[in-house]
């Protein structure tokens, strides 16, 4: 086996001292079945990111965490993307004003969908009506909008084909959010849209029993969140498939913070995946490097080691520099960093190099501040097939001086 157990905790890859120890935290609280990490790990709130938690009858707010739902959806288009790049500049630059990127940002069109009328909007109103009011409208605005950090509308090549693929990266926006920390107040005893409580970074998780009416809503909430995040990674797909003038033959789309109702070992669990791809046998997912290098599109393996990982994989390549590390330290009166370690000038040239054309983004999510995607593969290769291999030519996110409380 590829994977190593510390006290009672299954690592892949090179294990983070302080990952770890959050994970073993959230191992000694709950009706645990087991705990896992996934060879992109590093620190997260509470629950590690790259962490997955299997629970008997119990769901983790704090280990689902802030940005419910946050995924990816792929597309494989019907154009060459070698017939893309003598327009990609162009194309870049619609993009970046199309698609809407950044904190707190309404989509200038507001999208209708089936999902307002879902009946687990009651929750909301369980909570009270102006809280339903309030949020209900937040998410109408927000549908659609891609926000900051990490998150992503990008251009692939296929490495095999040339085909051109889109993909992107957000989740449930301000509306998952205030779900999340709404109902961390309440399992804390404080009003729903009370101020979101402190967190310290290796507190215990915070657990709901499914059995309680508190458990129920949030699950019931939780599910409407990644109905959201699905239908905002779904528009804007199609806003960049019309830009680009293309039609998909291929899509994967896929959740990477969710919980989910499975059977293990023939036990009925809920695994909560904070920064981990589901890869049940058959199941196809995508997994995202940074600016400067490949991802992929994989297929969860029937093997034992698969199995042993209750069928999750990595999101992404991990970080292994914070932000302020690379980026600094944000001065928010004059919008201004000092004292990072990665300078524009280096971002820019290792983007150039590798044949990005980059619109947005800070220093913070520059290659320098990840793994190489390749690492973090090869530590699953018993649990995962790589089917396609993408390298970007486009790269949209929000601009350096955004701060997205949203991202995973």
């Amino acid at each position: 086996m590829a994977y190593q157990n510390i006290d009672g905790v299954r690592v892949w890859g090179k294990p983070d001292p302080g990952a770890v120890t959050q994970a073993i935290t959230c191992a000694a609280h709950g009706n645990v079945v087991q705990a896992l990490l996934m060879a992109d790990h590093h620190k997260g709130y509470s629950q590690p990111i790259g962490g997955v938690m299997a629970y008997e009858g119990q769901i983790s707010p704090s280990g689902v965490g802030y940005d419910i739902g946050c995924g990816n959806k792929a597309v494989r288009t019907n154009l060459m993307a070698a017939d893309m790049k003598p327009r990609l500049t162009k194309i870049m630059n619609k993009l970046a004003k199309k698609v809407s990127f950044g904190v707190g940002r309404s989509n200038s069109e507001q999208v209708d969908h089936a999902l307002f009328d879902d009946p687990d909007w009651a929750v909301y109103l369980a909570v009270g009506r102006q809280e339903h009011d309030k949020l209900k409208a937040l998410a109408r605005n927000q549908l659609g909008t891609v926000g900051s950090g990490n998150h992503f509308v990008d251009l692939f090549e296929e490495e095999a084909t040339g085909r051109l693929w889109i993909s992107n990266h957000f989740g449930s926006r301000g509306f998952g959010h205030k779900t999340a920390s709404g109902f961390l107040n309440l399992a804390a005893g404080r009003e729903f849209l009370a101020n979101a409580p402190g967190e310290s970074m290796d507190q215990p998780p915070v657990l709901l029993d499914l059995s309680s009416e508190l458990g129920d809503m949030y699950y019931r909430a939780m599910r409407l969140a990644g109905q959201y995040a699905y239908a905002g990674r779904d528009y804007v797909i199609q806003q960049v498939l019309d830009l680009v003038g293309a039609e998909a033959d291929f899509a994967v789309h896929n959740h990477h913070n969710y919980a989910w109702r499975e059977t293990h070992d023939g036990r009925d669990v809920i695994v909560v995946r904070k920064g981990a791809t589901p890869s049940a046998p058959g199941q196809l997912g995508f997994i995202g490097g940074s600016m400067g290098d490949i991802s992929v599109i994989v297929r969860g393996k029937d093997t034992a080691e698969n199995r042993d990982a209750f069928y999750s994989t990595v999101h992404g390549a991990g970080r292994i520099m914070s932000r302020t590390q690379a980026a600094g330290k944000m001065n928010w009166r004059t919008r201004t960093r000092a004292g990072g370690q990665i300078s524009d000038a280096q971002m820019m040239r290792a983007v150039r190099e590798f044949g990005v054309e980059l619109r947005g983004a800070g220093t913070d999510e520059s290659p320098f501040v990840y793994r190489k995607l390749q690492q973090v593969l090869d530590a699953h290769a018993e649990t995962i097939d790589v089917l396609h291999v993408l390298r970007p030519i486009g790269v949209c996110m929000a601009g350096a001086d955004e701060f997205d409380p949203y991202k995973d």
